[in-house]
This record gives structure tokens, C-alpha cells and sequence, in this order.
């Protein structure tokens, strides 16, 4: 026989040799495996499984007590991870004291509380009430001039103060005002205004905070904006806003907070005349509110702030003022019980 795979009766195709074949030995290769196979892995996972199941045929309370071990074992490994102390660093984009702080070197905080939006499409106009989106309570001849007061009030002191910060507080309070913010308002008027006449001194220092939804948010989410741009929290705090406002601020707002009062300072001007008595009527009425709940966080004042977020902003706070987030996680008729860094 022609064992040559051409032969008389014409050429025929070589024997096909399977892939695992070695032509040199004659014999099939033992399949390997790379490391990175799965199947050891489920044989081990299956096997362990059988063991498991073995044990507790034969051993079956000894294999419950090693189980339940187990699993409480990685309860309180979790539990221990979650409570954990978190350090500053966890919680700051940038490291304490760094120079990529906006402004380090200021000290002080000037605010200014927003009371209404800018509506108008240009600025020729911002002394007359049909600029701005006001309440009904509001609609009093003179109202958008006290708006400009505050703004005047708030630059001036700020260019007294070279270590002062100034910021526009006051959120995006109202839906028929659309997607503007009661602080971005009272910015674009000042530079409008030309900061009456301290651009050069002021108005690299002046910035908003556009979260706030009430006076104790105005105060509270500015010393929050005061953290995150300068590094610190103020050594003094000046609010500006209507005089007979100012038991509030400077009482019970400051006081929620904890802060010195010897370093806290209020700037109230007058509202307009025909407007004072209801005004005033008003203010008891809410005075008494935070009273009673001075972080404004149940009832009717908790109930008000949903109402001045008509577009469900998130708010960041305490994300930029870490050393103070159990203070806004505080819901009481008494002070906050903790520590606080001005204190």
C-alpha cells in the first residue's frame, strides 16, 4: 500500500489532525487552562458549597453558630466603617489654609438679604416696582428704592472693610419670577449702579449665595458661602437689611447659630413709610414662628420655605462648611447642643 497521500489514482487531501494533536510524539496534548479560567474558580465555589451543605447534615448547630459568627462579624465591620470619625479632608475640595481658596485672606462677612427678583429686561429702570416681581404685601409705592438702599448699605460697608466679604443671600423664591435668584438680582443692580461709585474697591469682593429661602437660611447658608470661599468662617458678621427686622436677625437667627453677639453687627434701614405698620404687624407674627422653632425646620415656617423653592433646587450646604454639618442637620426648640468653630 502507497502510504504517500499522492498515489496513482490522483492527489488526496491530508488527514486532518485534531488542534491538541502532536505530530512529533503521535499522541494528543492535555488540554491547559489559563489562569484566568472561570471554571476552577466554580468548582471551587461548588465545592465549598458541598462542604457547607455536609456540615450542616452532620454538624448542624456547630455550622448555624459559625454562620450566625459570621454574619454578625461583617454587621459590625460596617457598622464601625459607616460611624467613623471623617476627617476635614474627606469633606473639602481643597486642603485647609491652601491658597486655592478664592479669598484666604478675608475675615469678615457683610450680608445683604434679597427680598424680590429683578424682572426687567435692562437695567433703566430698577427704582420703579414694575422692575421687580413683588408680593402682594409689597406693592407700596418707594418698595424697589429700599431694595437699592440695601444694596448701597451693603457696598458701603464692605469699602470700609478690607477684610470684608460681601454677599447677595436669597434663592430662586419665586415661579412666576422664573429661574433667577434673589441674590444674582441684587449683583447684576450693583454693577448696574456701578457699585455707586466703589467698583474698584468692592466689587472683586462681592459674590451671592442663591439657596437661601428665609432670614435664618440668609444668615446660616452665607457663613456656609463664607467657608467655602475664604477657608474659615468670619470673625465678625454685619446683616443689612429692614430695621425692623433686626430682633430677628440679630436675636434669635444669631443665637440659633451660637454666634458671639460681641461680634455680630445689624444694619437695618427704614421701609417705606405707608408700608411700616403692616410691616411691622407681619414681622411680630413670624418673630413669634421662630420663636418657637428657631431653625425654621417644622410647620408653617418649614412649610414656607417648601413654597419659596418652586424649582426643587438641591441644596450643596453643609458640603463646603464641613465643621458644622451637625447644625444643619439640627431640628429643635433649643439651641444646638454641639460644638461650633467660633465659639
Amino acid at each position: 500500500m502507497n502510504n504517500y497521500p499522492f498515489g496513482s489514482g490522483g492527489a488526496k487531501p491530508f488527514p486532518a489532525y485534531p488542534s491538541n494533536f502532536d505530530l512529533e510524539s503521535g499522541t494528543k496534548l492535555r488540554a491547559r487552562r489559563s489562569r484566568n479560567s472561570p471554571i476552577p474558580l466554580i468548582k471551587m465555589i461548588k465545592s465549598f458549597g458541598n462542604r457547607l451543605r455536609y456540615y450542616f447534615r452532620v454538624h448542624p448547630v456547630i455550622a448555624f453558630f459559625i454562620s450566625l459568627s459570621f454574619g454578625l462579624t461583617v454587621l459590625i465591620i460596617l457598622s464601625l466603617y459607616e460611624s467613623r470619625p471623617r476627617t476635614m479632608n474627606s469633606y473639602l475640595k481643597y486642603d485647609p489654609g491652601s491658597e486655592d481658596y478664592p479669598f484666604p485672606k478675608l475675615q469678615n462677612l457683610v450680608m445683604v438679604a434679597g427680598h424680590s427678583i429683578y424682572t426687567s429686561s435692562s437695567c433703566e429702570k430698577i427704582d420703579k416696582e414694575e422692575s421687580w416681581y413683588l408680593e402682594s404685601y409689597q406693592k407700596n409705592p418707594g418698595q424697589a428704592a429700599t431694595f437699592l438702599t440695601h444694596i448701597k448699605e451693603g457696598i458701603e460697608i464692605t469699602a470700609r472693610d478690607d477684610l470684608a466679604l460681601l454677599l447677595f443671600s436669597g434663592g430662586e423664591t419665586r415661579k412666576n419670577a422664573g429661574p433667577r435668584s434673589e441674590a444674582q438680582s441684587y449683583w447684576a443692580v450693583a454693577d448696574s449702579k456701578g457699585w455707586f461709585g466703589k467698583e474698584d474697591n468692592v466689587k472683586s469682593r462681592a459674590l451671592t449665595e442663591e439657596y437661601a429661602r428665609d432670614s435664618f437660611e440668609n444668615l446660616l447658608f452665607s457663613v456656609c458661602r463664607f467657608r467655602e470661599l475664604t477657608g474659615s468662617y468670619p470673625k465678625n458678621i454685619t446683616v443689612v437689611s429692614y430695621d425692623f427686622k433686626e430682633e430677628r436677625f440679630a436675636h434669635l437667627h444669631r443665637s440659633a447659630i451660637g454666634f458671639p453677639d460681641s461680634r455680630f453687627f445689624y444694619a437695618g434701614t427704614a421701609a417705606t413709610e405707608n408700608a411700616k405698620a403692616a410691616a411691622q404687624k407681619g414681622e411680630a407674627l413670624v418673630r413669634a414662628q421662630f420663636q418657637q422653632d428657631p431653625y425654621g425646620c417644622r410647620g408653617s415656617l418649614y412649610h414656607k420655605k417648601l413654597k419659596r423653592d418652586p424649582f426643587h433646587r438641591s441644596i450643596p450646604y453643609p458640603d463646603g462648611c464641613p465643621e458644622i454639618e451637625s447644625l444643619f442637620r439640627y431640628c429643635g426648640p433649643t439651641p444646638f447642643p454641639g460644638s461650633l468653630p467660633w465659639v
